[in-house]
């Protein structure tokens, strides 16, 4: 009798060119993306006379580095910075398409690669970038390389990986109004902290993630990183589906009917054995909102800050007497009211078309409250087209939103060429993945929270429950 597996077994079995001691597997990669930071290991690629062994298979795109500024595919010095220049020359020398600043396919590399279907069900992906298993939300096994193994996917499309454990997590119950992909993933960090899932593939997965769109789900597998996992996958669906079809690279005519057949059939077997099975109830979770530095730093949005001195472990309270500091917050005090300087919305977490529609329901009618500098950049070319053909970018513009261009921006400070950041002790509420001291600019200080809640938080001027605005809509 076969043993039942999960979902990703299955795909790591299929994917296995030679099993290796210590658990370790050969795999073969079906899709290899290069983004303009990630371009740098091609410096000792070259060094060593190496080729890429599969071009057709091997896609870049400049996203880290470009300026978020209206009109900057227009402008020489943007499109020429050394980053971007040197992703153009790669592409050039070794025969594979870059996706470049204002050419169709262009953006923020997880949000495009699902996009034009160069990520699909049952397929392998590796990206020189941290948050790749975003595209595990396809049913997908994505994961970010270092430089080594950068270089050795390019010149053998092939990857040398340790198999990890296996970790389901499952919502159940009612998933209140108002709230997120964003929201969840931060409550469950919160509940499992930031190693709940190191060493483990995590399965998103039961009734709440199923009636999930797309961008929910991209935003759970993303943000499964900062709780640890090297990979994160939901099973493929008719939502699934739909999202993919018609996509540049997907399957067309009877071989996108045969791909179908073959993609209903990815799911987890019955009575598949995880090695951590973990079940939460979702009904009643409030807007979340992190307040430290760190993802598990996180409070529902009607919730007041935590308290060191009522903490049992010793790091624990240190680590958050700390962040309190830093971050120029006050123990117990309630996280709604806090008076802020700045709203991103955007990064590979938070900017498809889903989250700035999410966004301009709350935005549609107001203002950006005075002294608040607020940004909106769309993650990729298509889903700037598409805001922009609905109207959304003039709701932004009407409130007082900066529309941008796609990049990551931000989020991590480099875009611009690294001078995308705010000056020290700015609070910004952040719709990216990552809060840690200074992601956003020396000294900044920087709250996790959803599309729709950066947006209220915008419009109050403050950290505020974006379901106050809701109701008003």
């Amino acid at each position: 009798m076969t043993r039942p597996l999960t979902l990703f077994q299955k795909i790591w079995n299929a994917h296995a060119v030679r099993e290796l001691d210590g658990d370790y597997a050969l795999l073969f990669v079906d899709r290899n993306v290069v983004n303009d930071l990630g371009a740098q290991g091609f410096l000792t690629f070259k060094e060593r006379g190496l080729q890429v062994r599969h071009p057709e298979l091997t896609f870049g795109t400049v996203d880290h580095t470009v300026a978020s500024l209206a009109g900057v595919a227009d402008d020489p010095q943007e499109r020429d910075n050394p980053f971007a220049k040197s992703l153009r020359e790669y592409g050039e020398r070794y025969g594979f398409h870059v996706f470049d600043v204002g050419q169709e396919g262009h953006g923020i590399v997880h949000v495009v690669t699902p996009e034009l279907g160069i990520a699909l069900p049952g397929s392998t992906l590796a990206c020189g970038d941290s948050h790749t298993p975003t595209v595990g939300a396809l049913g997908a096994i994505a994961w970010g390389t270092g430089s080594s193994e950068f270089q050795h996917v390019l010149a053998t499309q092939t990857s040398i990986q340790r198999k990890p454990k296996n970790m389901r997590v499952r919502f159940v119950g009612t998933l209140p109004p108002s709230i997120s992909g964003m929201d969840l993933i931060l409550h469950t960090i919160g509940q499992l902290g930031v190693a709940g899932g190191s060493g483990h593939a995590v399965e998103f997965a039961g009734p709440v993630v199923e009636a999930l769109p797309m961008e929910a789900r991209f935003t759970l597998c993303n943000l499964a990183v900062e709780m640890g996992a090297r990979y994160a996958i939901i099973a493929p669906d008719e939502t699934t589906l739909a999202y993919l079809k018609g996509r540049p690279h997907a399957p067309k005519g009877t071989a996108w009917d045969d791909a179908c057949a073959y993609w209903r059939t990815l799911a987890s077997d019955a009575h598949a054995v995880f090695d951590k099975d973990i079940t939460i109830d979702v009904t009643g979770i409030e807007p979340q909102v992190t307040w430290g530095n760190s993802p598990q730093d996180v409070i529902g949005i009607g919730a007041c800050l935590p308290d060191p001195d009522a903490e049992t472990d010793a790091e624990r309270a240190r680590a958050m007497s700390e962040a309190f500091a830093y971050m120029g917050l006050e123990a117990k005090a309630p996280i709604a009211g806090i008076p802020i300087d700045w709203v991103f919305i955007g990064s590979c977490a938070n900017s498809r078309i889903g989250d700035l529609r999410a966004a301009a329901r709350i935005a549609q009618g107001r203002k950006v409250a005075s002294g608040v500098t607020a940004w909106i950049v769309p993650g990729s070319i298509e889903v700037k087209r598409q805001a922009e053909d609905e109207g959304l970018d003039r709701v932004f513009l009407d409130a007082g939103f900066f529309w941008g261009s796609p990049g990551c921006s931000m989020c991590g400070g480099a875009g611009n060429q690294f001078r995308e950041v705010v000056t020290a002790g700015t609070r910004v509420v952040s719709t990216s993945n990552r809060n840690f001291a200074g992601r956003q600019g020396p000294g900044s200080r920087t709250h996790l929270a959803s599309p729709a809640a950066a947006a209220a938080c915008a419009i109050a001027g403050c950290i505020t429950d974006l379901r106050q605005f809701s109701k008003a809509s």
